[in-house]
């Protein structure tokens, strides 16, 4: 019996819509990166790009618990001296919301080419809007 090897050029991706309005952004974050990587297909190999492409709209409306909007914060240093800023998570949703999502869903996959290539299918909008209906994506629905 031979080991199964994905092949990546006889990887069928689909496209997936999923709606973030009223979601915990950890639980929601986890089933993207879950999707994205293509862990719930039979096919899934580790070191190959298996997953699936993810629109993930309403990221505005994305719903955290306890004390995180204040508590929660953003680190981002410009290189130059003194040049670090913290962000809390309520500053960013209010002016960012997207990134909430990306941050959170980056963290989840590898951390090096194979997670560059694996981010590139992750797509996600502040409203209910988006821009990929020519690739016909399907609505997914998840409940926790």
């Amino acid at each position: 019996m031979d080991t199964f090897m994905a092949n990546p050029d006889a990887i069928e991706r689909k496209w997936y819509v999923i709606d973030a309005a009223g979601l915990p952004l950890g639980r929601l974050a986890a089933e993207v990166a879950s999707i994205l990587r293509g862990k719930k297909k039979p096919i899934f190999t580790p070191y190959v790009d298996t997953g699936d492409y993810v629109i993930v709209i309403n990221a505005a409306k994305v719903k955290v618990t306890g004390k995180k909007l204040d508590q929660k914060e953003y680190f981002h240093h410009s290189d130059y001296v003194g040049g670090a800023k913290t962000t809390t998570l309520r500053e960013m949703m209010a002016t960012k919301p997207e990134q909430v999502i990306e941050k959170a869903v980056r963290g989840m996959i590898p951390h090096g080419a194979l997670g560059d290539k694996i981010y590139m299918k992750l797509h996600v909008y502040a409203g209910p809007e988006h821009e990929q209906a020519a690739q016909k994506p399907e609505a997914l629905t998840l409940t926790f």
